[in-house]
């Protein structure tokens, strides 16, 4: 028993027998910082309860390449296997999903679904033919590491980043992709029951059939991040950012309008962040502004509002990248909002320069060119009626100006006004 007790404990330590629940992280949408959050949060939770395993459920078009790497860091370090499942039916995983789910001990994909897409793009304008050979490079170099780790086709990931080739979920397995197909979660669950997971020195059991599934929920914090990528919700806070920031300047003096504007234009520069926005659009988009601005102060018979309104419509359709799969739902609503944007931003800067050159009607400045009587001669100086008060004038001129004769403001000096004479035909 001395002899062979330990050989028994090492034993049991290699066929680890796990029984505890399913943890199910949902991805869907771009891969950004709060779906990092959210995962990694996530797996550090299901290593101190003792998951028998953790579920990600991939629909994604792409992502950020550091949020990417740091889930998929995640997933080669966790003492806790990983399934990636590319669910419901019609789901895809694209860009940086496929290297989530290459990454992953155990890949499974519904029908109706698709993975591959992997060529790597720049998030903001276009990479220089060194700089994209770069990257290509080491993305290859990468994801063929990720597919030789779990005995994946290595030949196939490597299309997937230099070619940009997709398969589907019958293609996946028979190409030695994916390891299997799965109608829903209970289905996946039944098919991986029993099977052998070797990470790192420890070969581990699954046992997963009979398993409670816990399904992780985005918090509100990581809703409204994950929320602001989405390339509509982005475009929309950036035109009332742009919109709140444009009133606030035509109203001087920090209020409502200039938060709001600066929270929108936070939040919609956190979204495009995490989406491949071209730069050429959000240049549009900003000119356009600056046509609007240009109009209210000049009489151009609205040809510089009508470039703002063509400017702003092509800086919508070009905002985000056509080939990225994260384009802005219909190029028709977008450019009904580009239109009701672009009319409402007019009229309001236009009414706002109005509104600057309007004489000012109250306070000491509303006084200037107001008339009254001379209540007393002024000599130079005396007492005037004038705008329901009594003020202490100076004729501007030196002159001498009798009472009961009318006087208009000229000038205000301290609390003095300079008048002149009205002369009466």
């Amino acid at each position: 028993m001395t002899l062979f007790l330990p050989l028994l404990i090492s034993l049991s330590f290699a066929n680890q027998v796990r029984s505890a629940e399913v943890v199910v992280v949902p991805i869907k949408g771009s891969i950004n910082p709060a779906v990092t959050e959210m995962f990694l949060k996530t797996l550090r939770e299901a290593e101190q309860n003792g998951a028998a395993a953790v579920v990600i459920r991939l629909d994604t078009p792409g992502g950020l390449l550091t949020s990417t790497r740091e889930i998929v860091k995640g997933i080669l370090n966790s003492k806790v296997p990983v399934i990636a499942y590319v669910s419901p039916a019609g789901a895809q995983c694209a860009s940086a999903g496929t290297f989530i789910a290459l990454a992953c001990p155990v890949l499974a994909m519904a029908s109706g679904t698709n993975i591959g897409a992997a060529h790597p793009v720049s998030p903001i304008g276009k990479m220089d033919k060194t700089m994209e050979e770069k990257v290509v490079n080491d993305a290859s170099a990468w994801i063929t590491s990720l597919a030789l780790k779990w005995g994946r086709n290595a030949q196939w990931a490597e299309k997937a980043v230099r070619q940009s080739v997709s398969i589907n979920e019958n293609e996946a397995v028979t190409l030695k992709v994916a390891d299997l197909t799965a109608e829903n979660i209970t289905d996946l669950l039944s098919k991986i029951d029993n099977r052998v997971i070797r990470l790192d020195s420890n070969s581990i059991t699954l046992r997963t059939k009979s398993a409670q599934i816990n399904e992780v929920k985005l918090n509100f914090r990581q809703q409204i991040l994950q929320s602001v990528s989405d390339p509509n919700i982005a475009y929309i806070l950036l035109l009332l950012g742009i919109l709140g920031i444009i009133f606030e300047f035509s109203a001087p003096g920090i209020g409502f309008p200039a938060i709001v504007g600066l929270i929108c234009l936070l939040l919609a520069f956190y979204g495009l962040s995490a989406l491949p926005v071209n730069i050429a659009g959000v240049a549009l988009v900003f000119i356009a502004v600056g046509f609007f601005v240009l109009e209210a102060h000049a009489h151009s018979f609205g040809l510089l509002g009508l470039g703002g309104i063509v400017s702003l419509a092509f800086g919508s359709l070009f905002l985000i990248k056509p080939f990225s799969y994260l384009n802005i739902a219909s190029r028709i609503s977008s450019l009904l909002a580009s239109f009701i944007f672009a009319a409402l931003l007019f009229i309001i800067v236009k009414l706002a320069y109005k509104a600057m050159r309007r004489k000012v009607t109250t306070g000491k400045e509303g006084l200037i060119g107001e008339t009254g009587d001379a209540r007393t001669d002024l000599a130079p100086e005396g007492t005037i009626y004038i705008h329901g008060e009594y003020w202490t004038a100076r004729t501007s001129d030196g002159s001498t100006i009798k009472k009961g004769e009318k006087v208009r403001a000229e000038q205000i000096s301290g609390h003095i006004l300079l008048v002149s004479k009205i002369i009466q035909i």
